[in-house]
């Protein structure tokens, strides 16, 4: 019997996005619509609550995490990479795809 890991239907997500806010509007939205154009499901976080946004990093066959300069100032952003690396056993059960960028915003 397969697990659920392994079950297709377990997945509903190609790929979780995970970002510092104020990097929406640019980079990563980008990122995001030119994936969904190319017809690969990816959730981003919007206005979900906590509980959709862990069942979300649970049921994604990768996660793709931009990392700004602030990043790690956001304890919601590093509650999200340990559940990032925690479902994907570090690496080594589902890709995560770390992306730093420079950005230069004033808070």
């Amino acid at each position: 019997m397969a697990d659920a890991e392994s079950s297709s239907s377990h997945f509903i997500y190609d790929v979780f996005l995970s970002f510092k806010g104020f990097t929406r509007y640019g980079f990563t939205y980008r990122l995001y619509h030119g994936l969904c154009k190319r017809g690969i499901a990816t959730f981003r976080v919007g206005d979900r609550i906590r509980d959709s946004l862990l069942e979300a990093i649970e049921r994604s066959r990768m996660s793709i995490a931009v990392l700004c300069q602030n990043y790690a100032s956001s304890s919601w952003c590093l509650d999200e990479l340990v559940q990032i690396m925690k479902c994907s056993d570090k690496g080594t059960k589902r890709p995560v795809l770390p992306i730093f960028i420079k950005w230069n915003h004033q808070m």
